[in-house]
């Protein structure tokens, strides 16, 4: 993740301590994509959700072993995602177990079944924050997530959110049919009082694998990056403190960076400072993730690859095994990247950003991100 309001504002975040403090061993954040079940059917979906649970779903003892295992190794941050989570009849009381546990807890939503009761429970269990997909602003919205009236429906959840005093965080992917959207997301950002919001580059992964040719051009790419600071600093100017983010391609803060070096150099160094404690992409180092049988990921891209099952082994005996060759290998990539990114002069504050995007593509997790936008000129220093 690449905070832009961090960067350019200086406007800090409640998470900016897991991106921007150096750690020895730092312990990731785990994504838990309790259910692959979900009332929606969203075309670029990287866990190709369903309307119906898998046969070998977590059950609420394994989740509970689960959540205790995370308790021990002292991870930072529990992410409850899915497919839509609520659809598990147990979320709440796992929830509850998170935070009793210690667990800073966290929702990634639909934003659907956020009823007025659902908000209450979320306040009462003391959910961090709650993460709203939102893919444009009705009917484009509405055609990503493949229900009408899905829009109004994530619409009445984020109300019911806010009217609890939660903390709530909209997230877009951006590509093709939706990269127009962005001044209108943070139209609804403003109006209706939201936190924090989250562009996503596109990941060719689950559902999205088949969206490679809808990707946004290397020109669009810099075109959104530039309306994402153009309205953050907008923002920041008017008194509303927002926290954005993009998300999926760390070649956002070298472009960042750069833009800063030419505009305001003594800022620039702060930034790259704060880029370099990052480490960029942060994929089986950081961020990790465990799907609904409990296959371990490398992260939430990655269900195609898993590590380990934390129903066989614990999760941070899992984690730290570095004898897996792609685990080893993310934890320390500089020496295995090809092409561009092994000659990028910004490698330590990019890490080859998005290998399963390079994967998908061309076949090798070290080749380069094709999703890299930078100029020859611009990767040379």
């Amino acid at each position: 993740m690449i905070s832009v309001s961090r960067l350019l504002c200086d406007n800090v975040g409640p998470g900016d301590h897991l991106r921007y403090e150096r750690k020895e061993e730092p312990r990731p954040v785990v994504v838990w994509n309790c259910t692959r079940q979900c009332n929606l059917n969203c075309i670029h979906c990287y866990a190709s959700a369903a309307n119906l649970r898998s046969p070998d779903e977590m059950d609420t003892a394994a989740g509970e072993a689960f959540i205790h295992d995370l308790a021990d190794f002292h991870i930072p941050v529990l992410l409850f995602s899915g497919g839509e989570p609520l659809l598990r009849k147990d979320f709440f009381p796992l929830a509850n177990l998170a935070k009793q546990s210690g667990l800073r807890v966290a929702l990634s939503t639909n934003g659907t079944r956020i009823t007025e009761d659902a908000a209450r429970d979320l306040k009462r269990l003391g959910f961090a924050e709650v993460g709203i997909s939102l893919d444009g602003i009705g009917a484009k919205n509405d055609y990503f997530r493949g229900q009408e009236g899905a829009f109004d429906n994530a619409l009445r959840g984020i109300r019911n959110c806010k009217s609890q005093g939660l903390r709530v965080s909209l997230r877009q992917t951006i590509t093709r049919s939706n990269y127009q959207e962005v001044p209108a997301i943070f139209e609804l950002v403003e109006k209706e009082g939201i936190n924090r919001v989250c562009f996503y580059h596109l990941a060719y992964s689950g559902r999205g694998s088949s969206l490679i040719d809808e990707d946004i051009t290397h020109e669009q790419k810099r075109q959104v990056v530039d309306t994402v600071c153009e309205r953050t600093i907008d923002l920041h100017k008017r008194g509303l403190t927002k926290e954005i983010l993009t998300v999926s391609n760390h070649a956002d803060g070298v472009y960042l960076y750069l833009k800063l070096k030419e505009s305001d150099p003594e800022r620039a160094e702060k930034v790259l400072a704060l880029l370099k404690v990052n480490g960029g992409n942060n994929s089986g180092i950081k961020i990790g993730s465990v799907d609904d049988v409990g296959n371990v990921h490398p992260d939430q891209f990655w269900w195609h690859y898993t590590l380990g099952n934390v129903r066989e082994r614990k999760f941070g005996d899992i984690w730290l095994d570095t004898s897996e060759p792609l685990l080893k290998g993310l934890k320390d990539r500089a020496g295995l990247l090809k092409g561009r990114c092994a000659r990028c002069h910004y490698l330590d504050i990019c890490n080859g950003s998005l290998r399963v995007r390079a994967e998908a593509v061309t076949g090798d997790v070290w080749a380069e991100d094709p999703a890299c936008y930078l100029t020859e000129e611009e990767i040379a220093g």
